[in-house]
């Protein structure tokens, strides 16, 4: 019987081992775009992960660009990742790989000081308007087990495609606004946020968490051309990462602050 018994265990380990190893090279439809999340290391996003995406905010048609996906927070002993995009094209640079027109991780990454990055490129589709790039990270303390382990999504990243062909019509419109970096950065507990307008129109001015939820409404009116200042106190948020964002004739610019209590 203490045999049999050993036997089964060897058999249950050898298939959660199996299991785990699966996943170890990461998996797509994870992210806002299709999926619920990184559910394998969690039920639920963890606001202690932060997963940012950067790069160019504007292309033109066709024109491709080099992005990244970094991972900061929670054990991090590894890092993964699933990067999907609405309508343009996905490369897959080191460390990645493509499956199903997205990207995840061939093998989890360790962290190089306190994050976890991966590069990929970006093609912009072959008609102008406005894309979506979307990812979550997932940060593991790798003891082969989803217990202790930590994910978020990334807020979404949207690049704004403008037609090769009307260099008159990109200019025009990529200096309709100018929103500037809040002051102070990081803060407590109110900062300053500047932009001015190069024509008169609606404009929102909004905050949300790490999470991608919206926290306050700073702006949602006609405003005239010129300089203008919104102030956000944050006296009653907790600490952490947040991200302001301007919508101004159908084009959008984020930019994150850090609200150090």
């Amino acid at each position: 019987m203490k045999k049999a018994y050993s036997f089964a265990s060897l058999i249950s380990l050898f298939i959660i081992s199996l299991f785990l190893y699966s996943f170890s090279s990461g998996i797509t439809g994870a992210t806002r775009k299709n999926g619920s999340g990184c559910t394998c290391h969690g039920s639920s996003p963890t606001s202690s992960v932060f997963v940012t995406i950067n790069g160019p905010d504007t292309l033109q048609t066709n024109d491709s660009a080099d992005y990244t996906v970094t991972i900061t927070g929670g054990p991090l002993v590894r890092g993964g990742t699933n990067i999907a995009v609405r309508s343009g094209i996905l490369t897959p640079l080191a460390g990645l790989r493509k499956a199903s027109g997205e990207l995840t991780h061939v093998a989890p990454l360790e962290p190089s000081g306190t994050s976890v990055t991966f590069n990929f490129r970006y093609k912009a589709p072959s008609f102008p308007g406005k894309d979506t790039i979307f990812a979550n990270g997932n940060s593991v303390n790798f003891n082969m087990f989803s217990s202790g382990d930590n994910w978020n999504y990334a807020p979404e990243k949207f690049v704004v495609i403008k037609s090769s062909t009307s260099i008159i019509e990109h200019s025009y419109e990529l200096r309709s606004f100018n929103l500037y970096q809040n002051f102070p950065n990081p803060f407590n507990p109110m900062t300053s946020i500047n932009f001015d307008l190069q024509r008169s129109g609606i404009v929102k001015l909004a905050v949300f968490n790490i999470s991608g939820k919206l926290i306050d409404i700073l702006a949602d009116r006609f405003l005239p051309a010129g300089e203008h200042r919104f102030r956000w106190n944050a006296d009653k948020k907790p600490s952490g990462i947040y991200f302001y964002k301007l919508e101004f004739e159908g084009i959008t610019q984020t930019k994150k602050m850090i609200l150090n209590k």
